[in-house]
């Protein structure tokens, strides 16, 4: 399985988003990119077609959660933009998830893109999971949990921390995909992130995408910043 970078362009507009990817221009390599809401939100599917067309791979970080015949619909209109990943919510549950994988598959039965599922985000912390979500049992075995529920379903993978990472993998195989944002340098600062790990520990831990962000996006000379991240996962 390939190992990659995902810089998350979490940008307000497609004007800033574009003039941050022309940066990376020269690279042979086109980086891999994340489109999240705000985006989205600001530009509509016509930025992710544009961004597609620079060559670069998309994952849409839309985070789909309702119920399984809206988010079936929803799925099938996202399926026309052929990103390479795309996700859901894992607490929605596996009929919310199985309906999901439904509307992304084509008539003739095939699917370009790959599905996953969110656990909990790396914002979150067992004081949070208790006191705000009311679960109480220890968030590496909800993580595990929902892999569990999202492999089932028939998703490709989830996103969680790396810290889940190696027991994701134990448990549902070396082909179930691990996508891990809460990345940052050693000496960067970890802002709203809690569960978070450098890029060589991401690899240490077993790892198949780190999602960079601001260690990336917010950096003097983005590039380099990109290439010490490739440098030190891969």
């Amino acid at each position: 399985m390939t190992k990659d970078v995902i810089i998350a362009c979490d940008f307000a507009d497609g004007g800033s988003t574009l003039n941050f990817l022309n940066r990376f221009a020269p690279l042979s390599q086109k980086p891999f990119v994340k489109i999240g809401m705000e985006l989205f939100y600001a530009e509509g599917p016509d930025m992710v077609r544009r961004i597609k067309a620079l060559g670069h791979p998309v994952f849409l970080d839309l985070k789909l959660h309702d119920i399984p015949n809206t988010v079936k619909k929803a799925m099938t209109v996202l399926s026309r933009l052929e990103v390479d990943i795309v996700n859901v919510h894992g607490g929605g549950g596996r009929p919310m998830m199985e309906a999901a994988i439904e509307g992304l598959t084509r008539p003739d039965g095939s699917r370009l893109t790959r599905l996953i599922a969110v656990t909990m985000l790396t914002s979150t912390d067992q004081t949070i999971m208790e006191r705000d979500l009311l679960i109480q049992r220890p968030l590496p075995e909800v993580v595990l949990s929902y892999a569990e529920n999202a492999k089932a379903a028939g998703l490709d993978g989830i996103v969680c921390s790396p810290l889940e990472a190696e027991a994701v993998h134990k448990r549902c195989g070396a082909g179930f995909l691990t996508v891990t944002p809460g990345i940052r340098f050693a000496e960067g600062d970890k802002g709203d992130q809690k569960r978070v790990t450098t890029p060589s520990d991401a690899k240490k831990l077993g790892s198949d995408y780190i999602v960079v962000g601001r260690p990336i996006t917010q950096a003097e000379d983005p590039v380099e910043a990109y290439e010490r991240c490739m440098r030190d996962f891969i």
